[in-house]
């Protein structure tokens, strides 16, 4: 009986410890670790939003919803509206990436089907991934110095208003800034195309150029979609390279080529001289609109994105 009794304590002690050690193994720690991380960046999204919220409160109980619809900014007289602002800012931003989308498809195509090994494609691919990390304040000074020139020499010749700063200068700025982002993308997605399918594609006849169009870009466009998707949040955030070219007016821009202001600029522009609540809470607001529109954008891409995989 005393052994009996021993060798089923020693078999229970074995199962609490086995089921000590299963529950605190590498990969249930490892698990518990992303769902604190994901726990962690739902609560600061939140937190983010909350403080912006509050500290809009003045402007909230002034303006009311005609604040993102009001034209007028004028700090003197105590009337804020963000149209012009939000209007500078989808502009740019959806210009910005119509012009790298082209580039990008193109750039990820030639790296991802036609080069994919070999010093010509490491050397590109490390360029592009360079534009990356450069700051954006050198692509302020940059455009500043050799594009707006360029693009005055443009308006020139078309007789309009030669500005040279303006929506067109800051898309084109904003667009070679989110190149690497979306070219990145596509470029992984377009290796990852299985070449069986490709293979399949070549016995039949199909030319290259038939194969990129109707098997790589159908196969992979939800991933393209998904970089296009990562370039106009960038775009919609950026704000030293905007500020530098985009004219800084608080008005709604005529034309493609006329001054505007975006609602990152605008904050970056007047926050640090802003006196009065009313004035400091309208910027706030700024803020929040901002955020708001970036999920808004974000959800959109992300609900498109899970129609392309079906």
């Amino acid at each position: 009986m005393i052994y009996v009794s021993k060798t089923l304590g020693t078999h229970l002690m074995i199962k609490v410890f086995d089921k000590i050690r299963k529950r605190f193994s590498a990969e249930f720690v490892f698990n518990k670790a992303l769902f604190f991380s994901a726990i962690c960046t739902a609560l600061l999204i939140i937190a983010t939003f909350i403080t912006l919220l509050i500290e809009s409160l003045p402007s909230l109980k002034k303006f009311g919803l005609k604040f993102a619809f009001s034209q007028t900014w004028d700090p003197i007289a105590n009337e804020f509206g963000a149209l012009p602002f939000i209007a500078g800012t989808l502009l740019t931003s959806f210009i910005a990436v119509i012009i790298a989308v082209v580039f990008s498809i193109a750039i990820a195509i030639f790296l991802g089907e036609y080069f994919r090994k070999g010093f010509l494609s490491t050397f590109i691919s490390s360029m592009i991934e360079l534009l990356a990390g450069i700051p954006s304040v050198i692509y302020g000074f940059w455009g500043l110095f050799v594009l707006v020139p360029v693009v005055r020499e443009i308006e020139m010749k078309f007789n309009i208003p030669p500005f040279g700063i303006g929506i067109a200068t800051a898309s084109v700025i904003l667009s070679i800034m989110i190149i690497p982002y979306s070219a990145s993308v596509a470029r992984e997605v377009i290796t990852l195309v299985p070449n069986d399918i490709k293979e399949a594609a070549y016995s039949l006849g199909a030319t290259r150029y038939e194969v990129i169009r109707k098997i790589i870009v159908p196969y992979v466009r939800s991933g393209i979609f998904a970089g296009i998707l990562l370039a106009l949040g960038r775009a919609i955030g950026e704000t030293m390279a905007v500020t530098m070219v985009i004219g800084n007016s608080n008005f709604i821009p005529k034309d493609i080529f006329g001054p505007g202001n975006t609602m990152a600029s605008i904050i970056a522009n007047e926050f640090a001289e802003a006196s009065g609540e009313l004035y400091v809470s309208s910027l706030v607001e700024i803020a929040l609109l901002l955020l708001i529109i970036t999920l808004i954008i974000n959800m959109a891409g992300k609900y498109i994105i899970n129609k392309m995989s079906i």
